[in-house]
């Protein structure tokens, strides 16, 4: 299976403000089965939008690289689950 060329974010933490490393992504709320529907979001020219589902403010750092957030953690990274098949 190919890998997502746009990062996934979530904020199972709960803070307000997430920094990241990219204007275009998909924010899922939490990490599964407590996400909310996945939705893309494009900065545009702007440094910072707000997810119409859970409210969490992402700020684009240009200092981030694409797969890193501050805090920590909140990029999310899909596992197999248990008992599936290797790919």
């Amino acid at each position: 299976m190919a890998e997502s060329l746009v990062p996934h974010f979530v904020n199972d933490i709960g803070v307000g403000r997430i920094k990241i490393g990219v204007k275009e992504f998909q924010c899922m709320g939490a990490s599964p089965p407590q996400d909310h529907p996945h939705v893309y979001l494009d900065m545009g020219s702007d440094n910072e939008i707000v997810c119409p589902y859970c409210s969490t403010l992402y700020v684009y750092d240009v200092a981030l690289a694409p797969a890193e957030s501050d805090p920590k953690g909140c990029v999310y990274v899909a596992t197999a689950p248990a008992g599936a098949p290797a790919a």
